[in-house]
């Protein structure tokens, strides 16, 4: 079975820790895009750890990790990546490969990145890793892959300076490197978990460009990047947080008002933790935006949510959700393509009732208050889609399986 775990906002929805915990019955797990400028957070027992590019079922001993052909890779944050896994007793010895049709971030990317985005009039906000440079140079045609590493023709129109970077590299990007499609083709009765990079509203194609990522972070990337056609995924998931956030600019709705709202702005904030695992930047926060997650639900064909962070609203007396946007004097109630008019939107907020406990001693979702359940049921409602697994903390065992996505 093949399962695809996206985000259903602007990235940061917890889906390193759905995938770290889905993954204990996967056997292959592949990253399918993105590069070093996401940022997964995964907490077991206690311990904290930031991934950048490794997959995060990486940390079940007898799991492989794919980093796949939709990725751009950075190879000295990769090795870097894996030797701090290694240093804290985390053995991948035999266990990370790579798509040898993903492409590689070279030295010089960087600097245009952040370049670029400087002297744009409005600039996008990237993490500057030269993330969309890779990509556009993959689009151009002039990029270099991993398969690229053993062609002495390529390799000899590169600059000086990226050979030299990429000399010390060579031999174990080779050692990892698969042909992905094979290597899946020859495992078809494995449980393959598929893992999504940024958001759906930060896909080039579906997001709010241009404020939005270079790769394909929508499900359809899954079958793309994973090297399986289409119809081989099998099931769709796409976590959310219970509140919405987003990182750099770009227009977001349900956004607190900073001077209204700022208390509650920054509860959300420090209490979800709500700063960049790779930029360190403070995430901007607002209500839930039922709108755009009915968006990403239709546009992903998702099967099952999966809704975290629910506890950070554990003391709240009062609850709301934005059902629509008022554009002008007209209500909306789908999500536009108009930067304009999303940024001129003002959300409809829609009033639940808090249920001022802790939900962290729930074991089952029957233990949740009826004013918890009341809030997820209506969500369902909304966006016609059930709402499978709650995540009410960090930790692995903080989490509520309503039904297992390993269920046809």
């Amino acid at each position: 079975m093949k399962v695809v775990v996206i985000g259903a906002q602007w990235g940061d929805e917890g889906k390193g820790k759905i995938v770290d915990y889905l993954a204990n019955e996967a056997q292959i797990i592949v990253r399918y895009a993105g590069g070093a400028n996401a940022g997964h957070t995964i907490v077991i027992g206690g311990e904290e750890y930031a991934l950048h590019l490794i997959p995060s079922g990486v940390f079940y001993p007898d799991k492989i990790a794919i980093l796949g052909a939709g990725m751009v890779i950075d190879p000295a944050a990769l090795f870097d990546e894996i030797q701090m896994l290694e240093d804290r007793g985390i053995d991948t010895t035999g266990r990370i490969f790579i798509s040898d049709r993903a492409h590689i971030v070279l030295p010089g990317y960087t600097k245009i990145d952040r370049e670029r985005d400087a002297a744009r009039k409005k600039p996008i906000g990237t993490t500057g890793r030269g993330i969309g440079v890779t990509y556009s140079m993959k689009s151009g045609r002039d990029g270099i892959r991993v398969a690229d590493l053993a062609w002495k023709d390529k390799m000899a129109e590169l600059e000086n300076e990226d050979r030299d970077f990429l000399t010390p590299y060579i031999d174990r990007l080779r050692a990892m490197s698969i042909d992905l499609s094979s290597y899946l083709v020859h495992r078809k009765n494995s449980q393959v978990l598929f893992e999504g990079a940024q958001g759906t509203l930060l896909d080039l194609d579906l997001g709010t460009y241009p404020y939005v990522s270079s790769g394909m972070s929508c499900a359809a990337g899954a079958a793309v990047g994973g090297c399986v056609g289409p119809r081989a995924l099998d099931k769709v998931l796409g976590v959310f947080k219970a509140y919405s956030t987003r990182v750099g600019n770009g227009p977001l709705p349900s956004e607190f008002d900073p001077n209204a709202e700022d208390e509650l702005c920054r509860f959300v904030r420090d209490t979800g933790r709500e700063y960049g695992v790779t930029t360190g930047r403070p995430r901007r926060c607002g209500y839930l935006d039922l709108v755009s997650l009915r968006y990403a639900c239709l546009t992903n064909s998702i099967d099952s949510l999966v809704m975290t962070h629910l506890d950070v609203y554990d003391t709240f007396g009062e609850i709301k959700a934005c059902i629509a946007y008022r554009i002008g004097d007209r209500i909306i109630e789908s999500f536009p393509a108009s930067i304009e008019e999303l940024n001129s939107a003002r959300p409809v907020l829609r009033s639940f009732t808090g249920w001022k406990r802790s939900l962290a001693g729930a074991l089952t979702y029957e233990e949740f208050p009826v004013a918890a359940m009341e809030y997820i049921e209506f969500i369902e409602r909304f966006c016609e889609t059930p709402i499978d697994i709650v995540s009410v903390g960090y930790d692995r065992k903080a989490t509520i399986i309503r039904k297992s996505p390993w269920t046809k």
